[in-house]
């Protein structure tokens, strides 16, 4: 049987515990007393001193006329370990007894900040005293069971409240010039809380950071002065932003970013994080203020104060967030950086320009609905086809350049000069006809398809596919061919309807096919210059997944025949009428010119669905080289690069699991 040891009291921490688990608070001094000063601020203090030793060696103290603590309340709540201090005293904070009328919400809730002292040393002294009685505590943190003990401790006698705080500076002795400037932008918000550093506080007038100082006339008689402070030039960060109004230097409520019963900006937006705005008010002011000092009352005078306020708060944000447009951008890309890593190029520009378009315009956008607006254009340029096909332009071969090439060369030629908005716009319309030939495709291969609905309006509005001489405009529906076609082919038409038959006036519904007819129009040099029709577009899609044969051919050549005898088109237009099906029987002619008079006047012409796509997809294919070297001139590149410069391990982790 096993013997029992008796219980050994070793330790259970690491010697540096406590100091490893205060994060930045134990090796940055600024960090480190701004905490301790926010615990001031939780102790109801109205002055703090702080003074800085000379050299490494001498004794920095940070002192308060705080509530101060009984022995008790310091074991309790100094001695505890992550001690929640909300959960314990509450959000507001508790005054001596000659301030019960002050108001202030608490910094501290987890516990971490009053071990600030030990980014200066292992151990320090705490003098706390309230009710006449003074307690002394030394405090250690190493070869002991415990991260943190009570080294010794002892009491006196001391009249009034307050805590003195004291260590010999060991380490990380701080630049007094540089915490007065620090502390002065953390706690500016309130002017009955005033923090010294070796004798000298900083008045809001003098603060670094201020931006900018103003008169503002409320009312005649009731004007005030308005102070912008940009407070990430002195503190790490502060829970104290927004505007804050001052009466006869004394806070009024809460500082806020919402001006009474108007909103300035969302408090979470980066704007609001970084700048603080206060309201100084005379004493002309008092009667205007709630006798708690809670808020202001509601009058005409506050309100018209409140209307100047929110004009002049609006106009700040308007003029400094020029400064945050990149910021606030980058911010959401990066939020949004592992879909946009799968984004073409020119997609992730086109988005990043988009971003910054809204920061722009919407300086006060909060950062969750700029991250929701963000990720759903990213959606939506995932689901375009351009963005598969800049992938595949990325694969192709120099060879299959010539045809984009020469249209680039073209454009070149006419505009003068080529720009990166020309290579989009070009791309833009190369993504348009590429979806077209992607749904053709599948549709024209799927049995189920609604042709008629789906497949063959597709098709006929896509003139092109037909060929680059009826990419034009100019192909258009109107009267004349409407009456002809109406005449022709009325005794074969069905009752079915074509969807939004009446903006498509050239489609024509027959029992085994969709017939569409445009043309285009010119002016007649011999005819007085009078408007003839120069060209006509026939198309026929064939329905059932039909096979062209001799009977097709012969059909379509028919129409144009009747078309060229009936003289209902005034002049001597060529007709190219097209056949389309799935299939094209063998061993017949697939184009049937027609002539009338020893003069030609029509083409008949055989096709099928892959075939048009083939030939199509032949046409766009170019512009490997010389479109994504220009991206660098898009607003947004830069942008793009540095979010997309942020190593993750997202592809990693997805093509493994």
């Amino acid at each position: 049987m096993a013997k029992k040891g008796k219980a050994a009291n070793e330790a259970l921490f690491e010697e540096d515990y406590v100091l490893r688990s205060l994060g930045r608070i134990g090796y940055d001094p600024d960090m480190a007393l701004t905490e301790l000063v926010a615990n001031t601020w939780d102790a109801g203090a109205a002055k703090v001193d702080v003074i800085i030793p000379a050299e490494t060696g001498g004794t920095l103290s940070v002192v308060d006329d705080g509530h101060g603590m009984t022995g008790d309340q310091f074991r309790n709540r100094w001695m505890k370990l992550g001690y929640n201090r909300r959960k314990t005293q509450g959000d507001d904070v508790q005054f001596p007894s000659d301030r019960a009328d002050w108001l202030r919400k608490a910094f501290g809730h987890n516990g971490i900040g009053r071990h600030g002292l030990l980014c200066f040393s292992d151990h320090y002294t705490v003098e706390t005293w309230t009710s006449g009685v003074l307690s002394t505590f030394t405090i250690g943190t190493r070869n002991q069971p415990s991260p943190f003990y009570i080294h010794s401790h002892e009491t006196g006698a001391r009249l009034g409240h307050g805590t003195r705080l004291l260590v010999e500076v060991q380490r990380h002795r701080p630049d007094p010039d540089r915490i007065r400037t620090v502390l002065s932008g953390r706690f500016l918000h309130d002017p009955q809380f005033i923090v010294s550093v070796n004798g000298q506080s900083v008045p809001l007038s003098e603060h670094e950071g201020l931006l900018e100082e103003r008169k503002i006339q409320a009312e005649p008689g009731f004007n005030v002065t308005a102070f912008v402070v940009d407070t990430t030039r002195t503190a790490k960060s502060t829970r104290y932003q927004g505007i804050a109004f001052w009466v006869s230097n004394r806070l009024v409520g809460m500082p806020s970013w919402t001006v009474g019963s108007m909103a300035v900006l969302d408090g979470r937006v980066r704007f609001a994080k970084r700048y603080a705005i206060v309201i100084e008010c005379g004493a002309e002011w008092l009667s205007e203020v709630e006798p708690d000092w809670s808020k202001f009352k509601t009058t005409e005078r506050t309100e018209r104060l409140f209307e100047a306020i929110n004009e002049y708060a609006q106009e700040m944000v308007e003029k400094l967030s020029a400064n945050l447009i990149e910021e606030n951008s980058e911010d959401a890309l990066y939020k949004n950086r592992e879909d946009l890593r799968l984004l073409p190029r020119r997609s992730m520009l086109e988005v990043a320009q988009f971003t910054k378009t809204v920061v722009h315009d919407q300086p006060g956008i909060p950062p969750e609905t700029l991250n929701k607006v963000v990720k759903a254009v990213i959606k939506i340029q995932s689901a375009r086809s351009g963005a598969s096909f800049i992938e595949k332009l990325m694969q192709l071969d120099e060879h299959d350049i010539d045809g984009l090439d020469r249209l680039l060369g073209q454009w070149t030629v006419d505009s003068g000069q080529w720009t990166v908005e020309d290579a989009l716009t070009v791309l833009d319309e190369i993504d348009n006809r590429l979806s077209i030939i992607s749904a053709m495709e599948k549709l024209s291969g799927d049995p189920e398809a609604d042709e008629l609905h789906t497949l063959h309006p597709l098709v006929t509005q896509a003139r092109w596919l037909f060929g680059p001489e009826f990419d034009s405009p100019e192909y258009a529906s109107n009267n004349t061919l409407r009456t002809v076609a109406t005449n022709l082919f009325k005794a074969r038409k069905e009752d079915q309807a074509f969807t939004n038959a009446a903006k498509r006036p050239d489609i024509v519904v027959l029992s085994n096919a969709t017939i569409s007819m445009v043309g285009t129009e010119s002016f007649d040099s011999t005819r007085d210059h009078l408007v003839t029709m120069r060209d006509v577009l026939l198309i026929e899609l064939k329905k059932g997944r039909s096979e062209i044969g001799r009977a097709e051919m012969n059909q379509a050549a028919e129409y144009v025949d009747e078309l060229v005898s009936s003289g209902g088109i005034e002049g001597l237009p060529f007709f190219h009428a097209f056949v389309v099906g799935h299939t094209v029987a063998p061993n017949i002619s697939t184009v049937n010119g027609r002539e009338f008079n020893g003069v030609p006047r029509g083409r008949v012409t055989a096709t099928t669905y892959n075939q048009l796509a083939l030939t199509a997809n032949r046409r766009l294919h170019g512009l490997k080289t010389r479109i994504p070297s220009r991206y660098e001139e898009v607003s947004g590149y830069e942008l793009v690069q540095k979010v997309m410069a942020t190593p993750s391990q997202a592809s990693f982790v997805s093509s493994t699991g």
